[in-house]
C-alpha cells in the first residue's frame, strides 16, 4: 500500500514522539491550544493508543481567548489527559528594555523556565513548524538547551537524513519538536482527515478570522473569507501573507523575535 504525504507526516512524528518517551526522562508536552499543538495532541494519543502518557502542560498567561479556555477545559476532559496549568509572572518581572508586544509575549518564557524548574522535567514538546518563522526553520528535531532554557542557534548539533541525536549529557534540557517538518497547509490538510476539533477562532466572521492564536491583547485576526477548513486550506494555497502577520510582536524590532527565543522561547 502506498503511504499518501499525510500517512508519512503521521508515521515520523510518531516515531519521534515514542522515540523522545522511551529515550528520554522526565517529558511533558505544551500544549498551547492552537491549531498545532492540537495536532501534536492527537499525534499523542495515537502513538500511545489512546493514551498520553506524559502531561499536556499549558504555560498560562491569563490572556488567552475565552474560546480557548473553552476549548482546554472541554478537551483536557474529553481527552483524558494529565493536565497541567503554570502561571506567567507579572509584566513587571520582565525585562523593560523588550518592545511592549514582545515583553508580553515573553512573560510565557519566563512562566515556563519556572514551571520547568519546579517540576523538574528532563524535555518538553512543543508544537513548532520550520515554515513558521525564519528562526524556527533553524531548528533540530531535539534540541538540547542550557537548563535554564536559553538557545544558541549558531551551535547546534547536526540531524542528518532524520537520524536523530536523543543522547545527551546530564543536567540538559531538550526541547523535542515533532512537527518540525510539516507547513501550516499540511496541519489543516491533516485536521481536516482526521476531524479534528477546531477552535473557532480560525474561522472567518466579518471579513476576518485568527491564523495564528495567541494573547488576545497581542494577537490579530487577518483579513479572509475563508469559513470551513476546505476554504482555509485553498487560501493558503494563494496567500502571500505570512502566517504570523497577526502577532504584534513580529512588527516590533527587528531582532524580537530572535530574543525572544535566544532566550528560551517556544
Amino acid at each position: 500500500m502506498t503511504m499518501s504525504h499525510l500517512d508519512e507526516l503521521e508515521a515520523e512524528s510518531i516515531y519521534i514522539l515514542r522515540e523522545a518517551f522511551n529515550r528520554l526522562g522526565k517529558i511533558g508536552l505544551l500544549w498551547s491550544l492552537g491549531k498545532d499543538s492540537n495536532v501534536m495532541l492527537w499525534l499523542a494519543r495515537k502513538a500511545f493508543f489512546g493514551k498520553v502518557p506524559f502531561p499536556a502542560m499549558h504555560v498560562d498567561t491569563g490572556k488567552k481567548f475565552k474560546e480557548m479556555y473553552d476549548f482546554r477545559d472541554q478537551y483536557a476532559d474529553e481527552w483524558g489527559l494529565n493536565f497541567m496549568r503554570g502561571e506567567c509572572p507579572p509584566l513587571s518581572e520582565i525585562d523593560p528594555s523588550l518592545p511592549p508586544a514582545t515583553r508580553a509575549a515573553a512573560r510565557k518564557t519566563e512562566g515556563l523556565k519556572r514551571f520547568l524548574a519546579e517540576h523538574k522535567f528532563d524535555g518538553v514538546i512543543a508544537g513548532i513548524r520550520r515554515d513558521e518563522e525564519a528562526l524556527r526553520a533553524k531548528e533540530r528535531v531535539f534540541s538540547p538547551r542550557q537548563t535554564t532554557g536559553e538557545w544558541d542557534f549558531r551551535d547546534q548539533p547536526p540531524e542528518f537524513w532524520n537520524q536523530y541525536n536523543t543522547s545527551f549529557p546530564p543536567n540538559v534540557h531538550v526541547r523535542i519538536h515533532p512537527l518540525l517538518h510539516w507547513t501550516e497547509v499540511d496541519i489543516w490538510k491533516y485536521t481536516l482527515r482526521e476531524g479534528i476539533p477546531v477552535i473557532p477562532l480560525y474561522f472567518a466572521k466579518n471579513g476576518k478570522r485568527y491564523r495564528s492564536l495567541g494573547d488576545e491583547d497581542i494577537t490579530n485576526p487577518v483579513d479572509s473569507d475563508a469559513t470551513t477548513i476546505p476554504e482555509i486550506i485553498r487560501e493558503l494555497e494563494t496567500t502571500t501573507v505570512s502566517e504570523r502577520s497577526g502577532r504584534a510582536m513580529d512588527h516590533e524590532a527587528e531582532d524580537s523575535f530572535e530574543r525572544l527565543r535566544a532566550n528560551g522561547y517556544m
